[in-house]
């Protein structure tokens, strides 16, 4: 297997809960309804500081050396988008980052941050939809290279799982804990929805 196999299993298997994470309820779940811009930006920079939490920590404590500059590098990151957003942060919990929290081994933290990239970029994707519609090209803009600078992430985190994953337990683990945050993203994004009493399910 490589890093490119992974990405497409995982996007296989998790098609559908892709394409979900990957619309306007999205947002709708992390304003909680609130589909105003100030609510918007406050759940961006949520997201945000997560990641930036989620990451740092990683660098922390992680014992591979070019695993830790990646996580490093994804911490400063979020960060840098952090500021970019201009809000505080809404308070706000994602399941998604306490199933990235409990990985500890490195391949499973690669596969973990692939899974997260997969996730995020959706989110952007949808906060440059939305800026745009409110006549903000500037903030699209804004979320739009955000996007960008995860994909490129992704590829660095690729890049280093190729060169981290020593046989087919290796893969398997790191696909595991890619399949299983995305997997946590959807659950969260679901169960809010249903709480707000919005049908998660795409109406045909």
């Amino acid at each position: 297997m490589t890093a490119d196999d992974l990405i497409e299993s995982v996007r296989d298997d998790q098609q559908t809960e892709l394409s979900r994470l990957g619309s306007s309820k999205t947002l709708y779940a992390d304003t909680r309804g609130e589909m105003e811009p100030a609510a918007v930006r406050a759940a961006a920079a949520a997201r945000e500081q997560a990641a930036h939490d989620t990451f740092s920590a990683w660098a922390d404590d992680e014992s591979d050396t070019a695993a830790a500059g990646l996580f490093a590098d994804a911490a400063e990151d979020a960060a840098g988008r952090l500021d970019g957003v201009g809000a505080d942060p809404a308070d706000r919990d994602f399941a998604m980052h306490d199933a990235l929290s409990d990985l500890t081994d490195t391949v499973e933290r690669l596969g973990g941050l692939v899974g997260w990239t997969l996730v995020d970029e959706k989110t952007k994707g949808q906060l440059t939809g939305f800026f745009t519609g409110q006549a903000d090209p500037q903030t699209a803009s804004t979320f739009r290279s955000a996007g960008n600078d995860v994909e490129a992430l992704r590829e660095d985190a690729a890049e280093l799982l190729d060169e981290t994953c020593a046989d087919g337990d290796d893969w398997d683990a790191a696909e595991t804990a890619a399949v299983a945050v995305v997997s946590a993203a959807y659950d969260d994004y679901f169960e809010t929805l249903e709480e707000l009493g919005v049908n998660p399910k795409p109406v045909c």
